[in-house]
């Protein structure tokens, strides 16, 4: 397979790719080449606005997705997997977007070959996540593509391509960060129903993306100290201007802790109503 002339080509390669099988594909083989230094770091094309994206799954709006199902049953552990298997297909296209859409730092500085290191495994990381859960898809008799999905997980790129603190206070700190929240109770229930191997694929994932949510975090402290000021306070301050949601308790504060990531940063925008339910944090 002929290699792109650049990093950044790879990654709008991956973008531009719309089969997920394939988009796995290469950027495990494109995260292999820029380890061995077969791809070079040099200027390439800007990313496509929006990711190729199959035929199947059909997208909706997160209102019009059906109820999903408990995972006792095939059709619930499914609909669960399924619905992973998505949110890792986008998460595969946010790490090469970042690659991609941030060549330099918002102080004019070029972005260093440590950051591009970080996102490039975290690309291939992603890509192994969705492949682990097709293979579990299949031995279920299912395929990624058979269900709806919902379409609200590129939102957070669309609105955070033009700032790079912003994508990073997004994406891995809120979004992935939420995925150390609630992975542990996946987990659990499913050892409950005997799936025992769908339980250590999403055990391989929760301990990844803590890898993932310590990248953002030390990323964004780089990113934004050449401003001054507190990082935690202005990690919260792009949270209200561009997350449209809440800060859901409860927190997986061991796992965001051995990510670097502290309640102090995000406990002020736990809403109210949480806090006075006093929800137990999950167990890492």
């Amino acid at each position: 397979m002929p290699l792109p002339p650049s990093l950044a080509a790879a990654a709008v390669s991956v973008l531009t790719t719309a089969a997920a099988a394939e988009k796995v594909r290469l950027s495990r083989a494109y995260a292999a080449a820029w380890r061995d230094g077969s791809l070079p770091d040099r200027p390439g094309p800007r990313p496509p606005d929006r990711p190729a994206r199959p035929v199947r799954p059909e997208l909706k709006l997160p209102r019009d997705m059906p109820k999903r199902r408990k995972a006792g049953s095939v059709a619930g552990r499914v609909a669960l997997l399924h619905a992973l298997a998505h949110i890792e297909l986008n998460a595969i296209d946010l790490a090469w977007d970042i690659v991609a859409r941030f060549p330099t730092f918002p102080d004019g500085t070029p972005a260093p070959r440590a950051f591009k290191d970080d996102w490039v495994r975290v690309a291939n990381e992603e890509a192994k996540h969705h492949a682990l859960l097709a293979a579990r898809l299949a031995t279920l008799d299912a395929t990624y593509g058979d269900l709806p999905a919902h379409d609200g997980l590129w939102q957070a790129s669309e609105v955070t391509a033009h700032d790079l603190a912003a994508r990073l206070a997004l994406v891995p700190l809120v979004l992935e960060a939420r995925g150390l929240d609630v992975t542990p109770g996946m987990i659990a229930n499913l050892e409950k129903v005997g799936d025992g191997d769908s339980a250590a694929v999403l055990r391989i994932i929760h301990d990844d993306e803590v890898g993932h949510v310590a990248a953002g975090r030390h990323w964004f402290g780089v990113v934004v100290a050449s401003a001054g000021g507190d990082p935690a306070e202005r990690w919260r301050a792009l949270v209200r201007q561009y997350f449209k949601g809440d800060i859901k308790r409860p927190f997986n504060d061991a796992s965001r802790g051995k990510a670097n990531f502290p309640p102090d940063w995000y406990e002020p925008l736990a809403p109210v109503e949480t806090i006075l339910a006093g929800a137990a944090p999950p167990k890492s």
